[in-house]
């Protein structure tokens, strides 16, 4: 049997007024993963436990297996497993958005979705300015990057930029034990960027510029058990974010690296689809993740979230479904909501499809959240969801 786990980042979001009171699922072309519903079962599950944040990180901790409320302790510290950053003892990765801040209000939580290679030029003044042997920057992907810092954080309290999109930052900078370093490396970050060649070329071109650094999700590393020993398999993961081949690589599985694939709308589905199946020639499953249905949300855009939706549907799992016969199973989600009307996430239920070898229908016929929320199937313990894909 051979495993495929289809992620569709914060693809799951509300009615909305605009669509005639449908969900972007709902009114999105997606004729494979309806083919996947008539012929699977279809369900809702809460990937987000009570009380936890409704980050991804914690949603795709859940999907692969792991239980959040034992395994988690912040974002910063998986992504920097991705980037193979050492962590000591004493050290806290925290996440380091790259951002646009004008007049103390957050106008974009990735800075115009600045690219790798400026971000990199960015990341290396950062650290000529203000490292020391407390402090280091490390480049990550687009605007994603990370930050490490001793000391003690323990109670920090941060929020994420994306979820502050339009309002004044006074209210949510970092309060708590440590507040006054990050907030004090947050304010000295601005002079640097702003002044930096990279930013000039892109106000020249019209691009929207980084202003300063955002640190939040902070966290020591985490201890993860070997996903072979605790499913008795092998596996890869296939995505364009650090955050997800940090856990992947936390948990001992294979990180594939897929050349286009840029966590926003014009990544390269075909290619995650033939890296995929390429994977499975010697693999027994593979996570793929699409990041481009929450940036959509983050954004407030639902054409453009419908646009991902349908991608993710026609040029990837279409591809992978022309592709494979029997002895083949597969799971299809979001995480979490990215809801377009409050442009975050939210601990909402998702809904899913399983379908392959082995699988009986269960009567659903359409795949959205008021389908599946009508099936009456409902995994109300996200982490034990990838069982009902590994189950004989």
């Amino acid at each position: 049997m051979k495993y495929i786990f289809l992620v569709g980042d914060g693809m799951s979001d509300e009615p909305l007024s605009q669509l005639g009171n449908r969900t972007p699922l709902e009114a999105s072309r997606i004729p494979h993963m309806k083919r996947l519903a008539k012929g699977g079962a279809v369900g809702m599950c809460r990937t987000i436990p009570n009380g936890m944040p409704p980050g991804s990180d914690v949603a795709n901790l859940s999907l692969l297996g792991f239980n959040p409320a034992e395994y988690y302790t912040g974002r910063g510290p998986l992504e920097a497993a991705s980037i193979g950053i050492p962590l000591g003892k004493d050290d806290y990765a925290f996440r380091c958005n790259l951002v646009n801040i004008q007049d103390g209000v957050m106008k974009d939580y990735s800075a115009g979705h600045i690219s790798t290679q400026e971000a990199d030029e960015i990341i290396a003044l950062l650290n000529k300015k203000l490292a020391d042997e407390a402090v280091h920057f490390y480049t990550g992907v687009d605007y994603r990057h990370i930050c490490v810092l001793k000391g003690d954080f323990n109670g920090l309290a941060c929020t994420p930029p994306h979820d502050i999109t339009d309002r004044n930052i006074e209210a949510h900078l970092p309060q708590g034990e440590g507040s006054q370093k990050v907030v004090s490396l947050m304010n000295r970050s601005r002079d640097i960027v702003d002044r930096c060649s990279v930013n000039m070329k892109r106000i020249e071109n019209g691009k929207l510029p980084a202003t300063q650094i955002w640190l939040w999700g902070q966290g020591k590393k985490p201890d993860l058990p070997s996903f072979s020993e605790k499913f008795g398999i092998t596996g890869s993961v296939i995505t364009a974010v650090d955050l997800v081949r940090g856990i992947g690589r936390l948990a001992g599985l294979e990180i594939i690296h897929v050349k286009g694939a840029t966590g926003f709308v014009d990544t390269n589905y075909e290619g995650k689809a033939d890296k995929a199946l390429k994977s499975l020639e010697k693999k027994d499953f593979v996570f793929i993740h699409v990041e481009a249905p929450d940036e959509a949300g983050h954004l407030g855009d639902a054409d453009l979230k419908i646009r991902a939706i349908e991608d993710l549907d026609r040029r990837l799992l279409n591809r992978i479904l022309s592709n494979i016969g029997t002895g083949y199973r597969l799971l299809v989600m979001p995480d979490h909501p990215t809801p377009v009307r409050i442009k975050t996430h939210s601990s909402d239920p998702v809904p899913f499809i399983l379908w392959g070898q082995g699988i009986t229908t269960n009567g659903v016929t359409d795949y959205s959240e008021k389908a599946a929320l009508d099936s009456g199937l409902f995994i109300e313990k996200g982490h034990e969801i990838i069982n009902l894909l590994f189950r004989p």
